[in-house]
């Protein structure tokens, strides 16, 4: 196997001495010094969230205040960290909302295992889940940053439904139109 070498030319006395590199450095801090700010005062000042910001999931109940989510449970066997929690429950024929089969009983997120990645809000067939641009979540124990239910839906809110489960008539219009 052949060697190459290869001729260096040699440094000059500025080289030799890193005058132009020191020159170079301190020149680099007066721009910075007395250039635009880029730092801001975090509590104060926020930064701007992009569009495609994916942040903490939460719940979110229709125009009507009623749930959306039916607990299907696709985005407790779609989450890759295992961070969402579902046990479902019964809704009994008799309430107004009977025509709807299941409604979670607890609901659950681990925000110290969620990734962030948004599966379950793709996953969702209700669009129940949303994910908010809030990035500063914090607590003092485990404990607080394991969101229930009630806490989901603080977070969430409402928004419009499209979907129109819960309204009977709107329901059996819909159903009713795909049947005939």
């Amino acid at each position: 196997m052949a060697v190459i070498q290869i001729e260096r030319k040699p440094l000059t006395f500025a080289e030799r001495t890193y005058l132009p590199q020191v020159w170079g450095g301190l020149m680099t801090t007066i721009r910075h010094f007395f250039g635009r700010r880029v730092t801001l005062e975090y509590p104060e000042q926020r930064p701007e969230i992009s569009p495609g910001y994916r942040g903490v999931p939460t719940l979110v109940k229709d125009p009507n205040g009623r749930e959306k989510c039916v607990s299907c449970q696709l985005c407790e066997f779609v989450c890759p960290p295992k961070a969402i929690r579902i046990v479902p429950g019964e809704i009994p024929e008799d309430a107004p909302t009977g025509h709807v089969e299941k409604a979670p009983r607890e609901f659950e997120i681990n925000m110290l295992r969620c990734i962030y990645c948004g599966l379950c809000e793709e996953v969702c067939p209700e669009e129940a889940i949303v994910l908010q641009n809030v990035y500063s979540l914090s607590g003092y124990s485990r404990d607080a940053l394991v969101n229930n239910k009630e806490k989901l839906y603080e977070l969430g809110g409402t928004l419009p439904d499209r979907h129109f489960k819960w309204d009977k008539k709107k329901a059996e219009a819909t159903h009713g139109a795909v049947h005939t």
